[in-house]
């Protein structure tokens, strides 16, 4: 446990940034091809899950690239916290979805795409956490988690490492 601890203060947190994005990276690498290579099409809360990561993940980097001091890296941090926060509200929205009995899944909705061409933004978010039908299958599983439960476990691991980072005393 000393060793790792030591490893984590020796880091830099450029290299701890640059970790949460390579994280992020691979997470969208498989959705990408649990997608096109598996056939497992997204539905409106995996879409906007997918969103949030890309948001986490482009926050990683600019941290990356910036390498910023204390109040910089604190500031990073609470954004990538929030956006985690928002992708457990979604994920724990989508898992609910799953969970309820047929007979009490909500009714298939029109396609994102359609959805964003024909109404306001805020009506698309509304009915995006509404969730439909669609969102309630469950498809791809590992470990006996599905889709939704991985990324929950994602959005919890990932806002508490920039936590850390945040957290880390100076060098």
């Amino acid at each position: 446990m000393e060793s790792l601890m030591a490893f984590w203060r020796s880091t830099a947190n450029r290299w701890l940034y640059v970790a949460g994005a390579l994280v992020i990276a691979g997470l969208i690498g498989a959705a990408l091809y649990l997608q096109h290579v598996m056939r497992q099409d997204p539905c409106p809360l995996c879409m906007l899950q997918r969103v949030i990561f890309i948001a986490m993940l482009a926050v990683f980097t600019v941290a990356a690239l910036h390498n910023p001091k204390r109040a910089g890296a604190a500031a990073y941090s609470a954004l990538i916290a929030l956006l985690s926060l928002g992708g457990i509200g979604v994920a724990s929205r989508h898992i609910w979805l799953q969970h309820l009995p047929k007979d009490q899944v909500p009714a298939c909705g029109p396609g994102l795409d359609y959805m964003l061409e024909s109404f306001p933004m805020s009506e698309v978010l509304q009915e995006l956490m509404h969730g439909s039908g669609e969102c309630a299958a469950k498809g791809w599983t590992f470990l006996a988690l599905g889709i939704p439960e991985w990324s929950l476990v994602w959005y919890v691991l990932l806002g508490i490492w920039a936590t850390l980072i945040a957290l880390k005393k100076p060098q």
